[in-house]
């Protein structure tokens, strides 16, 4: 097992924090939760539209299967 030893340790916390603190680390946040907002409204569309689709794909079936 690794021993980083204490000082080791906050020095990451430090470093963590000042890049937590820099503008650009603010502006990659902005953009990770925009991206994440794209996927969410991208899988609600793909749910509910799949949904839609297999529905009409299932009566298409059913009508060429009694025609």
């Amino acid at each position: 097992m690794i021993s980083w030893g204490p000082g080791l340790n906050l020095t990451v916390v430090r470093r963590l924090l000042q890049v937590l603190d820099d503008d650009r680390a603010a502006g990659l946040v902005e953009w990770a939760l925009l991206v994440l907002l794209i996927a969410v409204v991208a899988l609600v569309a793909v749910r509910i539209g799949g949904n839609e689709l297999s529905s009409s794909y299932s009566e298409i079936a059913s009508s060429l299967a009694n025609a």
